[in-house]
């Protein structure tokens, strides 16, 4: 399971049993309800090919990744929500990025032009530094190798992801993707705990986005739209709202659940996930 990138939480059973998940991708029954919850930084896996830097911690290494939000929201799927996870560690491969966003730093043969922020910030789809900023590698990557992990990893996501939202739209009319994240801890007294990405409005339908920042507002969190994060590759590529498919993005303060010395729940753990459920169930029931 591990080899494809991705996993369906509610195909654990079969990953356990020796199936891929990729192997799913066109069977199955017809999502419950018009949503999809994807989390594509949770993945803690690191693949041997990597051969990251001597001397990196695992800690740091782990830095960039969205430790835990796949299980803040996994109670979801009681609720009939089709839920995605990443297994692939955000180190080895961001599977919200667009596969052309190489990095000309890291990887040999690609022109320096048209380098979009975020790559040139060192988080490409391969990523050149690990989220505290230190470098990755103390080499540099072929194409080939670099395809290799998109094909390995990228595709097969994606192509998952593409049967959720095609058969939820086909099933209900409409499909709604919530790409969900986290964020590094507020800094300052106003500063956004959440911050709900719709590309300004271009993604999903305007109630949407009003009524998440409303139920999020309501369990006592500070919320802001769109800044410093719009969304991402997913949201900009699933939200086409005009075509019965909408997409947002959220972005969770890692302080609100996390320990950031062991990447485990911290000591408003409890208290996060039950707010994230009662959003949850609210926009659901809405």
């Amino acid at each position: 399971m591990k080899t494809a990138g991705f996993e369906r939480l509610g195909e654990k059973r079969m990953s356990e049993a020796g199936g891929r998940a990729e192997d799913a991708v066109g069977v199955g029954p017809a999502p419950a309800t018009p949503w999809v919850f994807a989390s594509p930084h949770s993945g803690t896996h690191l693949p041997s090919d990597m051969r990251a830097a001597a001397g990196l911690s695992r800690r740091s290494l782990r830095s960039a990744e969205d430790a835990l939000v796949d299980r803040l929201i996994e109670g979801a799927e009681v609720r009939g929500v089709a839920l995605l996870r990443g297994l692939v560690s955000r180190a080895y491969l961001d599977l919200n990025r667009d596969p052309a966003e190489l990095d000309p730093l890291l990887v040999d043969g690609v022109e320096d032009e048209l380098v979009s922020p975020r790559v040139a910030a060192g988080y490409g789809i391969v990523p050149r530094l690990t989220g505290d900023g230190r470098p990755l590698y103390a080499r540099r990557l072929s194409q080939a190798e670099v395809k290799a992990r998109i094909a390995a990893h990228h595709a097969p996501y994606h192509a998952k992801l593409a049967k959720l939202m095609q058969s939820a739209r086909a099933a209900h009319g409409r499909a709604v993707l919530i790409d969900w994240h986290s964020m590094p801890a507020a800094r300052g007294r106003d500063a956004p705990q959440v911050v709900i990405g719709d590309r300004h409005g271009e993604t999903c339908s305007p109630a949407l986005t009003r009524r998440l920042q409303t139920l999020f507002e309501a369990e006592g969190w500070r919320v802001a739209l769109n800044v410093p994060y719009a969304g991402g590759w997913s949201t900009i590529r699933w939200g086409r709202p005009n075509e019965g498919l909408e997409a947002l993005q959220i972005e969770l303060d890692r302080s609100l659940y996390l320990d950031p010395a062991t990447l485990r729940p911290g000591p408003g753990w409890a208290r996060c996930k039950a707010g994230v459920e009662r959003v949850i169930a609210a926009l659901l029931s809405g």
